[in-house]
């Protein structure tokens, strides 16, 4: 896929292929922007005249011709077999240092039979050998030769040459945004052509190099678990939420007062695609900031790696809302407004599609509502039903990562250790979210498998806390935990209630008892969290079970 050179609005940095050597100043006529590494491959193969620059499979960059036996690709079942790969000199030696092939001039390639591949598409070259070809072995075997090279050359050599290539050319005037839309389509091995990707091109021009700066920057983000993995689109969203919205308070400054004639404030791949590396620099080193403080809340909030964050997505609009934030976001009354818009988001379930949108809503929103403006939308909208609670499972619910991390923030203590959890901790007890009943005693019992799995049978525990409790009933390894802690059943009894447990349901093996009143116990929790009621009717039960 190609694309016509010549548009000012979708400049890129061009180079050209490996091994062309172009006079200074030439300018391109045609952009590759898909199939570049098989076209250079191509290029030094079969037109290049200098030595194809290529890799082992141990990555050790070294340079070879390649020629092709024209007995083998005649008569043999595989063309492969008959592509030789020579070293640079054109002469293939073994261990010791012996020459067992010679293809360094025309006369021992014709002699041999051995064709150059980068003569295919040279008609003047390609000619001069074949007359050496004919002459090869003398007049006599001039019509066997000629009949092998008429043969090898219609049924070999034009196959190369007369290769029909498919190839989708963009006219000049495509958009960035159409480029990436484009790209996509057509690729087939579901590749992305990715924003970043663009803009790297892009800046390149200015003798910026986007990757490098990147590459810089995600070292400095490996210290923080939760920044591991932080896709460098993420990066680029949350500048441009904040250069966006720059522009409209600028042009808000300026006198616009219709809200539709300001800038909108947006991250959509179509204006990160027009983001000027002076917007890029005048925001980057904040963004990395924010993003650093991110992670900071995000250990506030219980939430200590990578795996457990419920919505990477949120992460972009909280990074640029600690941006703008600035010192400000040490004040208890403004932290507590983004830990209750968080919260909203997370256990509202509201970042799981259309993203983009809300992030360009939520920045401004919040922003306003610290300054004594409404709610933000995602505050005012976030519900949460107590019947979600069954569905909560695993961490492929965001929601169910969300309630493992309140229990954490709100004291849980170890079952064995009686020790906090905190990120320390986290990472050094190896702590995990596991069952309270535990399976086996739940299958023993028949509790059916989507209440034993619901976050309201789980809870934070150290791996080795887990080891011990096993599969036994709650009571037995309660008493076990009791006797090598050196615990008494009032201290235990404090334990469980940082969990939210009943105890007396556990000393009971009580599982209906625990669950009704665990659920209530965990709504009450994310009712907290989110500042605002949840209905439970009277009785509410999420499911009784016989066992």
């Amino acid at each position: 896929m190609s694309l016509e050179a010549g548009n000012e609005d979708v400049r890129f940095k061009a180079r050209p292929f490996t091994g062309v050597t172009m006079p200074r100043g030439t300018e391109p006529e045609q952009l590759i922007l898909d199939g570049q590494q098989r076209l250079t491959s191509l290029y030094q193969a079969l037109f290049s005249k200098a030595a194809v620059v290529t890799k082992d499979t141990k990555g050790n960059e070294f340079n070879r011709f390649y020629f092709l036996d024209t007995s083998k690709a005649l008569n043999g079942d595989d063309l492969e077999d008959a592509i030789i790969s020579v070293p640079e000199g054109k002469k293939t030696m073994n261990f010791r240092g012996e020459v067992i092939a010679d293809y360094s001039t025309t006369e021992l390639q014709c002699e041999q039979g051995v064709f150059p591949l980068n003569l295919v598409f040279d008609a003047t070259l390609k000619g001069q050998w074949q007359v050496a070809f004919l002459q090869a072995k003398g007049n006599e075997k001039m019509p066997q030769q000629l009949s092998v090279w008429t043969d090898f050359d219609t049924r070999i050599l034009s196959s190369i040459a007369q290769y029909h290539v498919p190839v989708i050319t963009l006219k000049k005037n495509t958009t960035k945004a159409a480029i990436c839309q484009v790209f996509e389509k057509v690729n087939t091995g579901g590749v992305s052509l990715t924003v970043f990707e663009l803009l790297t091109a892009t800046f390149a021009v200015d003798n910026f190099r986007l990757r490098e700066d990147w590459e810089k920057r995600e070292k400095r983000f490996e210290g923080m678990a939760i920044l591991k993995k932080l896709p460098s689109d993420n990066f680029l969203q949350a500048i441009s939420l904040l250069s966006t919205r720059e522009k409209r308070e600028a042009a808000r400054e300026a006198g616009t007062r219709e809200e539709e004639k300001l800038p909108p404030v947006s991250c959509k791949r179509k204006d990160i695609l027009k983001m000027k590396l002076s917007e890029y620099q005048a925001w980057a080193d904040k963004v990395e900031k924010g993003f650093l403080n991110v992670a900071r809340f995000m250990h506030a909030q219980h939430i200590f790696d990578q795996r457990d964050v419920p919505y990477n997505t949120q992460l972009v609009p909280l990074a640029a809302i600690l941006v703008q934030l600035g010192a400000r976001f040490d004040n208890d009354g403004v932290r507590s407004k983004v830990k209750r818009w968080f919260w909203c988001g997370l256990l509202g379930e509201q970042y799981g599609s259309a993203t983009e949108t809300r992030f360009a809503k939520d920045l401004p929103e919040v922003l306003a509502w610290i300054d004594g403006g409404p709610e933000p939308d995602t505050v005012r909208d976030a519900a949460f039903t107590p019947e979600r609670l069954l569905s909560l499972r695993s961490r492929g619910s965001a929601a169910y990562k969300g309630v493992y991390a309140l229990l954490m923030q709100k004291g849980a203590l170890d079952f064995g250790s009686g020790e906090p959890i905190n990120q320390v901790s986290y990472f050094d007890e190896s702590v995990d979210i596991h069952h309270i009943f535990p399976k086996k005693w739940c299958e023993e019992k028949g509790v059916p498998n989507g209440v034993r799995d619901s976050i309201v049978n789980k809870t934070p525990l150290s791996y080795k806390t887990n080891r011990k409790i096993g599969g036994a009933a709650p009571s037995e390894y309660l008493k076990k935990l009791r006797k090598e802690t050196k615990t008494d059943e009032a201290r235990q009894d404090e334990i469980l209630k940082t969990h939210v447990i009943t105890a007396s349901a556990l000393f009971e093996d009580d599982f209906n008892a625990h669950f009704d009143d665990r659920a209530n116990a965990i709504l009450h929790v994310i009712a907290d969290a989110m500042g605002k009621g949840i209905e439970v009717p009277d009785g509410f039960s999420l499911l009784v079970v016989n066992a």
